[in-house]
C-alpha cells in the first residue's frame, strides 16, 4: 500500500485534461519574479481583462503587493508547476481581499491563455468562496468585462448575480449569507 504524500493546507495536486500536472497552492514572495517574468507572455487582452486597463509589465511594487499578502484580509493562490516557489511558472493567479466593512470581499482571477478552459477558473473560485466562507463573509463580489463571457458564464453557473456598472462593466456578486430581505 502507498502512502499518500501529505502536503500543507491549501496545497493540491491538479492534473489538467491535456495532461499537465500544476500545484495549487498560496501565493508565497518567491513568486515575485516568475509573475513579472510571466507577465511577458500574457496577452494584451488577459491584462485587460483582469486588470481592467493595460499594462506592459508589472511594476516592482506591484508584485510585492501581489505576493505579500495580509492574511487576515487576503488569500491568493497560484496554479503554478510542481516547483519551488520562485523556480515554478505560475500559470494563474486567483485573490480575494476583505472590504473594509468587513463583511464583503473582491475577487480576481488570471488564468493564463496556455491552460485556460480546463477548468482551472471554476476550481479557482471555488477556493476563494471556500475561504470567505471560513471568514464568514456575507458576499463575494467581482467586477468583470461585459465582453468576457467565460469569466460572465463561470460566475453564472456557480450562482451569482449580475448587476451592470458603467464603462462596459458587470458586477457580479455571490450572496454567502441569507439577507434580512430572504428571512
Amino acid at each position: 500500500m502507498s502512502t499518500r504524500e501529505r502536503l500543507p493546507p491549501w496545497h493540491e495536486r491538479q492534473r489538467l485534461p491535456n495532461g499537465r500536472e500544476l500545484l495549487i497552492r498560496p501565493i508565497r514572495p518567491e513568486d515575485a519574479e516568475p509573475l513579472r517574468a510571466g507577465f511577458s507572455l500574457l496577452q494584451p487582452n488577459e491584462i485587460r481583462q483582469r486588470f481592467l486597463h493595460s499594462m506592459k509589465e508589472l511594476s516592482q511594487e506591484s508584485v510585492e503587493r501581489f505576493t505579500r499578502i495580509q492574511p487576515k484580509t487576503e488569500f491568493a493562490l497560484v496554479a503554478a508547476e510542481p516547483l519551488p516557489p520562485g523556480e515554478a511558472l505560475v500559470g494563474a493567479v486567483a485573490r480575494i481581499s476583505i472590504d473594509p466593512n468587513g463583511r464583503d470581499a473582491e475577487f480576481a482571477i488570471l488564468v493564463s491563455h496556455f491552460i485556460a478552459g480546463m477548468g482551472l477558473g471554476r476550481y479557482l473560485m471555488t477556493r476563494l468562496v471556500k475561504w470567505a466562507r471560513g471568514k464568514q463573509l456575507e458576499r463575494v463580489y467581482g467586477d468583470v468585462f461585459e465582453h468576457n463571457l467565460p469569466m460572465l458564464s463561470l460566475a453564472d453557473s456557480l450562482g451569482f448575480v449580475r448587476e451592470w456598472q458603467q464603462d462596459g462593466l458587470v458586477r457580479v456578486t455571490l450572496q454567502l449569507t441569507p439577507t434580512d430581505e430572504a428571512a
